[in-house]
């Protein structure tokens, strides 16, 4: 992503500026230590976020090359490599040939890996749910709505930056 500034885009708009600022407080939440400690305890799986970032990721997707998956995570490969084989240690992934290339590897969700990915889906799940319990059913579903739209939003625009393309929209930052 492009770190220039971007001087032909209009200043944001209040609006913009608080659904920057209340991503920027959900993030810090969401990410926050002890938050990552009480999920893992409630899902009984022992890992960090790096580990848990990853196996998510490749549940979404899988099986991918490993450089691959540090370009979706946006790390460094060798930051993949010491994840994968910790996770490989643990039982939740496994590496197997990629199908387009024998001499490469992709990374795999064990059984366990999937079951892992399941167990945290749940337990984050449940956490929500539990924030959530007063609002009705229509709120959530355009909540739910409006978040995927505008993380398509987000994906479309990245998408556009890093192919060199010009985009009218700026990332929000944190």
């Amino acid at each position: 992503m492009s770190t220039e500034p971007l001087p032909d885009v209009p200043p944001a708009s209040p609006e913009v500026i608080d659904i920057e600022r209340a991503l920027t407080r959900i993030t810090y939440l969401a990410t926050r230590a002890r938050q990552h400690e009480r999920l893992m305890a409630l899902a009984e799986v022992p890992l960090d976020r790096a580990a848990v970032a990853l196996l998510r990721q490749i549940a979404d997707s899988e099986p991918l090359r490993p450089g691959e998956l540090a370009q979706r995570l946006g790390v460094e490969a060798s930051h993949v490599t010491r994840t994968v084989q910790q996770l490989q240690r643990s039982g939740y992934v496994t590496r197997v040939p990629d199908p387009d290339d024998r001499r490469a590897q992709r990374i795999q969700l064990t059984d366990a890996g999937r079951e892992a990915v399941a167990r945290i889906r749940e337990a984050g799940a449940r956490g929500m749910q539990l924030a959530l319990a007063d609002w009705q059913p229509e709120e959530l579903r355009q909540l739910a709505t409006l978040f995927h739209r505008m993380v398509d939003d987000f994906l479309t625009y990245a998408v556009e930056d890093e192919s060199g393309q010009e985009s009218d929209a700026p990332v929000a930052t944190g």
